[in-house]
């Protein structure tokens, strides 16, 4: 363990020592030779720092394109994507006629993808990305890379949905049947085409008959009214879903309950 850490501190003591020696340099063709090694060595961050001190050198020459390309590819290989897609919206301004642009207008959107946190955190990333994705598409409709952007946003978007679907679940769990059924019925409105929808759907019906179940009894029956429109509107929506006999399953006991409360409020009044 020992040998292997004092390995470790030797080569970083060299390649110090060496990037000192090329960055104290006076010959700016040199130390863009160097940090092209770097580059193709994988060495980014050695890389970075050179191109970032020969930046003035070449700005205005033939190089500087490319200077500028691979020092924004220096950001992003070291997963500083945050600073990565910032370089290369730089670049676009710079060169927005470069062959490189429709890559790195791509990159952009990638960027924010790869920021895209897990499903349980704060998705504002996750959102960007569909948006630039999208954005990308329609700028650039011919592109080899709309099949992959298409797939990304369908990634994000399933995140997207998964986490508004724990939110609903938290909101059943604790007991909070109404919230429930309403977060669940926003949860199908925003992905109508997702294929749990039918699942989603005899959520916001167990939702509401839990609801009705726990309301006071003059509300009852309106509450489990409601419980039947979903019901009869999962009918209607989903007609071949596995999960039928499961609504009507809730149709059959929510008649029973209204029946029974009918029978009650007849008694009283007599």
């Amino acid at each position: 363990m020992r040998v292997f850490l004092f390995i470790v501190i030797a080569s970083l003591l060299v390649s110090c020592n060496g990037i000192n020696k090329i960055l104290k340099s006076k010959d700016p063709e040199y130390k863009l030779r160097m940090a092209e090694q770097y580059f193709v060595k994988k060495k980014y961050h050695l890389a970075q720092a050179i191109y970032e001190d020969i930046m003035p050198n070449f700005r205005g020459t033939p190089l500087f394109e490319d200077i500028y390309y691979k020092y924004a590819y220096c950001a992003y290989y070291q997963k500083d994507y945050l600073n990565a897609e910032n370089l290369f919206k730089n670049f676009l301004e710079a060169f927005p006629n470069s062959t490189k642009a429709e890559e790195l207008d791509y990159m952009r959107a990638y960027c924010f993808y790869k920021m895209s946190p897990k499903v349980p955190l704060d998705q504002t990333n996750t959102i960007k990305a569909m948006g630039m994705l999208q954005t990308f598409i329609n700028t650039h409709p011919s592109s080899p890379r709309n099949k992959e952007a298409t797939e990304l946003i369908d990634i994000c978007r399933i995140k997207l949905e998964e986490k508004e679907r724990m939110a609903a679940q938290l909101y059943f769990d604790l007991g909070q049947f109404r919230a429930a059924g309403v977060a669940y019925t926003s949860l199908i409105n925003d992905f109508p085409d997702s294929q749990k929808a039918d699942e989603y759907k005899l959520m916001v019906i167990k939702s509401y008959f839990k609801f009705a179940e726990l309301s006071v009894e003059e509300r009852k029956i309106e509450r489990y009214e409601q419980v039947l429109t979903e019901c009869n509107d999962f009918v209607d929506r989903f007609p071949d879903s596995k999960l039928t006999k499961e609504v009507e399953r809730y149709i059959s006991l929510t008649n029973n309950n209204i029946k029974n409360l009918n029978n009650e409020q007849t008694k009283t009044s007599t």
